[in-house]
């Protein structure tokens, strides 16, 4: 089964103002080059590079690193996604972006989700959340 890859992730693998995150997330790219995104990260994370990075990520820059990403495996949005998000942000108290986020992974078949936005080692869905920027434990 291939893995999830939450936006937050991929904005990180760009972040160089956070280079620990950034490492992880680079890492976590390449460990999972079969990894299923969807139409939503990809909005979310163009937004985010072009908007919330300072300085932003040049435009030019932005699209070609856009259609790399786009090359991963892309869930679409339909409206029964949207439907099956809203009842799952009700029936879990979750908004209806992270909502839409696990409904994408459910329907991918993924069994992992790689997000810092919800409880790591929750398991909704079938798919089992994992924060990979979590404190691991000294060894």
């Amino acid at each position: 089964m291939a893995d999830f890859l939450d936006t937050n992730v991929l904005v990180y693998a760009f972040d160089a103002s956070e280079p620990t995150k950034q490492a992880t997330a680079q890492q976590l790219l390449s460990d999972h080059p079969d990894a299923c995104i969807s139409t939503q990260v990809l909005l979310e994370w163009f937004s985010a590079v072009t908007r919330k990075f300072t300085p932003p990520l040049p435009l030019t820059d932005a699209v070609a690193a856009l259609e790399t990403l786009a090359a991963l495996d892309v869930l679409p949005a339909d409206a029964e996604l949207v439907v099956r998000a809203a009842r799952a942000s009700r029936d879990h108290q979750l908004s209806i972006w992270d909502a839409m986020i696990i409904e994408s992974a459910a329907l991918g078949g993924c069994s992992t989700l790689w997000t810092e936005d919800l409880s790591d080692g929750t398991t909704l869905r079938g798919v089992t959340i994992r924060n990979p920027f979590a404190e691991q434990p000294l060894r």
